[in-house]
C-alpha cells in the first residue's frame, strides 16, 4: 500500500581510504547518474556511503562492476519546513507512534528540506507521517 514511498537508497561499502568517494563519484558521472543526497558513516577502517540517485539500478550495476559491495535499502524521504522546528515537527510524529529512526540525513531542496530516514517499520512510519499531514516523496520523484 505504501510501496510508492519506499525510496531505493544505495548503501555502498568501502574501505575508508583516500580516493574511494572519488571513485564512486566518477562512476556516477560516467554513467550519467545524478546524486541527490548522500552521507558517509565510518567504522573500523570501512565506511558506508548512503546515496539517493536518479537511476538506482544503473548505479548499482556500475558500482558492482568496479568492485564495490552495494545493496539497496528502502528509506522514506519526507519534506520538512526549512525553518527552526521543522525537524521536530516530523520526528515527533514517529516518536509518539513508538517508531525508531535507525539513521537519517537531510538535504535542502529549492522550497523545503528533505529528511531521508531508515526506520524499523517503513509502512507504519509512512502511515503515521501521512496521517499527520506530512508530505512523503514518492519513488517517481527520484527517477
Amino acid at each position: 500500500m505504501y510501496s510508492k514511498y519506499h525510496v531505493k537508497q544505495l548503501s555502498i561499502f568501502s574501505e575508508n581510504r583516500p580516493g574511494r568517494l572519488a571513485a564512486v563519484a566518477k562512476a556516477m558521472k560516467d554513467e550519467d547518474v545524478n546524486i541527490f543526497a548522500f552521507s558517509i558513516a565510518e567504522g573500523a577502517g570501512y565506511g558506508v556511503i548512503r546515496a539517493l540517485v536518479d537511476k538506482p539500478e544503473k548505479a548499482l550495476e556500475k558500482l558492482r562492476s568496479i568492485g564495490f559491495t552495494v545493496r539497496f535499502t528502502d528509506v522514506l524521504a519526507v519534506e520538512m519546513e526549512d525553518r527552526p522546528g521543522g525537524l521536530h515537527d516530523v520526528i515527533e510524529v514517529l516518536g509518539r507512534a513508538g517508531i525508531n529512526i535507525e539513521y537519517s540525513y537531510a538535504y535542502s531542496g529549492r522550497k523545503c528540506a528533505v529528511m531521508v530516514m531508515r526506520v524499523e517499520d517503513i509502512d507504519t512510519a509512512a502511515q503515521q507521517l501521512l496521517g499527520a499531514g506530512a508530505r512523503l516523496l514518492e519513488v517517481s520523484q527520484f527517477t
